[in-house]
């Protein structure tokens, strides 16, 4: 049994949490699905996909990761299935990259707007998943796990779809900027500090991470890196020797 001062306290919590979901976390949300859904078109596009398939890639984009979130915390149907605007916006982002389609000369340009999109989306929906998963009562840890997942699946899908191994199996600091930007929003909760504070703070470390990450080529250790350059040392030293 609950007692009743309790029982306020949480039905409070709620309350505020769904004010909060209805109008800051909806704007990141949205703004989240928009700049991954123009990665994902992006991506398409470089890939040389027909009109159907930069919107499929592009959807799939900038969904997965909200779909994943709102099944796994039970709030289902998906905000994606109950909001017409995630999908329309979704098709809208996928339109006007396929109908801007760069030339063949301007393929590296293409790849920097996607790299950058998808620092954008992965930061917005990495701030978006944790609140929503501590709305939901989930404990900072996990909530912060959740969104770091909000935050790749997206990606994920994308690279799936166009057969290219995940970023996040490889790329420079994609999940750990997705994990450090949640932890900054837990923090932010912890502290009971505003939630759009902790959100504008959130997002802002975990872009800044993956873009300097990219940037200055920061990245985990590869898995056989030191053997391989190890091996290569030898090969240039029996070069080297050879007459």
């Amino acid at each position: 049994m609950i007692p009743t001062s309790s029982a306020e306290q949480v039905l409070q919590t709620l309350a505020g949490f769904k004010a909060y979901a209805a109008g800051t976390l909806l704007v990141l949300e949205l703004a989240g699905t928009f700049v991954f859904a123009l990665s994902g078109a992006a991506a398409g596009v470089k890939h040389r996909l027909d009109l159907f398939g930069v919107l499929v890639v592009s959807c799939a984009t900038a969904t997965a990761g909200g779909i994943t979130r709102d099944v796994l915390i039970g709030a289902v149907p998906p905000a994606v299935l109950r909001d017409w605007r995630y999908l329309g916006i979704s098709v809208v982002a996928g339109f006007m990259v396929f109908l801007s389609s760069p030339r063949p000369e301007r393929q590296q340009r293409l790849r920097n707007l996607i790299l950058t999109f998808d620092a954008a989306g992965l930061a917005l929906f990495a701030v978006s998943g944790t609140q929503t998963a501590l709305g939901y009562g989930l404990n900072p840890v996990m909530a912060a796990l959740l969104g770091m997942l909000t935050g790749i699946g997206g990606g994920m899908l994308r690279d799936v779809l166009v057969s290219d191994i995940p970023a996040v199996l490889h790329s420079d600091l994609y999940a750990v900027a997705a994990l450090a930007g949640a932890l900054v929003v837990v923090a932010g909760h912890v502290l009971n500090a505003p939630p759009a504070v902790s959100a504008l703070a959130g997002a802002a470390v975990c872009f800044g991470i993956r873009v300097v990450a990219l940037w200055r080529g920061w990245r985990l250790p590869i898995a056989g890196e030191k053997k391989n350059a190890v091996g290569s040392a030898d090969d240039a030293g029996a070069r080297r020797d050879s007459p």
